[in-house]
């Protein structure tokens, strides 16, 4: 499979080093070649023709699978992943926007790591396609926004992750200080900041994605091809992965460190108790992201020092990294529901499961004077401790 057709991969590694050099559509030699040792057991005893006649035969059926595999298996994966992150991150959008009590710090870049997703999820069928019939038939507008959205989402959903580790680092480590800053108007400043940084940081696919000369949507490097797109997967991985990474890793390393020095001395046991729960969630969330993309990023790294062997197993490792990274998507909302009693509570209401008790209707402006009371509290028992949680904002 040439490296213009291999839109399994995600649209900020399409034009990596190639895994696979034959189109599976062209009459050209075979894309995997069998072992040395099979064909000369086959010459042993038998005559030429009759080894080369079981030798294509075996080709052909490795073929076969890798072509079932591309054009049927992976693009109903691909739409399992789109119903599953569709529907699980608007019933996030939803529970957000519609409950007062959901409204808090971290459940705002919670809602935008889900708004983000949604729209990836938008343009999987198109992706889907193209793996079932192999070319790109929706036109030059449609690929260059699909491959857009595709950037994006990935820039906004670690860059999210890393603000959400930083409102965790600023909530424990300088609970008092930073009330001025985890407001959620300023949650809401900073996420439109992430949206803008991370359409700058997708300016390279806006630019050079288009439909190629096999009619595959995909990024045309201009000359020296190999020099684009080492430096691209270089920036991506640097910029979008690795060093947002490391900022989140620095964040948790100073809470622990926080907590260790602090000992007993954090507050009421409910405040610390809600801190707690919001930080296990968001290390969790930050653990299951770094699952699903650590070995995408990696087979893209490796791609670039080494040569991959041109075997049916290289192409269904990068196929399953592919995967993994597309699953994040749809994994997230699960989380949510499992890690948060709030969330947990808004989604069995709004699904009519059971009455969701603590999830509370209203305006928000009832949730910023409960959220000013709960302040005014803090600030009272932080004069009797040396360290304290902080306000509701902190409970999702």
């Amino acid at each position: 499979m040439d490296r213009n057709t291999r839109k399994a991969a995600r649209c900020l590694n399409c034009n990596s080093p190639q895994l696979w050099r034959k189109e599976r559509n062209e009459t050209m030699d075979p894309l995997y070649s069998l072992p040395a040792s099979g064909l000369d057991d086959n010459l042993q005893g038998e005559n030429f023709s009759s080894a080369f006649n079981s030798s294509e035969n075996k080709t052909m059926v490795i073929l076969s699978h890798l072509s079932t595999v591309h054009t049927v298996i992976i693009p109903i994966i691909y739409l399992l992943v789109c119903m599953i992150g569709l529907s699980g991150n608007a019933l996030v959008i939803y529970v957000v926007l519609r409950y007062a009590k959901m409204k808090t710090v971290t459940n705002i870049y919670i809602l935008n790591l889900a708004i983000a997703d949604v729209l990836f999820m938008l343009g999987l069928p198109f992706i889907a396609t193209q793996n079932a019939i192999s070319y790109w038939p929706f036109g030059t507008f449609l690929c260059r926004l699909v491959m857009t959205v595709d950037g994006i989402n990935q820039f906004t959903s670690i860059f999210c992750l890393t603000v959400m580790s930083m409102d965790r680092y600023l909530a424990i480590v300088h609970p008092i200080k930073s009330t001025k800053w985890r407001r959620p108007r300023i949650a809401r400043l900073i996420s439109a900041a992430v949206w803008a940084f991370s359409l700058l940081m997708s300016l390279p696919v806006i630019i050079f994605a288009d439909i190629q000369d096999l009619n595959t949507c995909n990024i045309s490097w201009p000359e020296p091809v190999n020099i684009w797109s080492a430096v691209f997967i270089i920036y991506t991985s640097v910029l979008g992965f690795f060093g947002p990474l490391l900022v989140i890793c620095l964040c948790y390393l100073l809470i622990v460190i926080k907590v260790k020095s602090s000992g007993v001395r954090v507050g009421s046991t409910r405040r610390r108790r809600s801190e707690r729960k919001v930080t296990r969630m968001v290390v969790i969330i930050v653990v299951v992201f770094v699952f699903c993309w650590l070995p995408f990023f990696t087979a893209n790294i490796v791609n670039l020092v080494f040569i991959l062997p041109e075997e049916a197993a290289s192409a269904s490792v990068y196929f399953f990294v592919v995967i993994l990274s597309y699953a994040n998507s749809c994994a997230n909302p699960i989380l949510y529901g499992f890690l948060s009693d709030n969330f947990k509570q808004s989604f069995q209401k709004v699904l009519c499961l059971r009455k969701g008790y603590g999830v509370e209707d209203g305006d928000p402006t009832d949730h910023r004077l409960e959220k000013s009371s709960r302040l005014q509290e803090a600030m009272l028992s932080s004069q009797n401790t040396e360290f304290n949680g902080h306000m509701q904002t902190s409970k999702v």
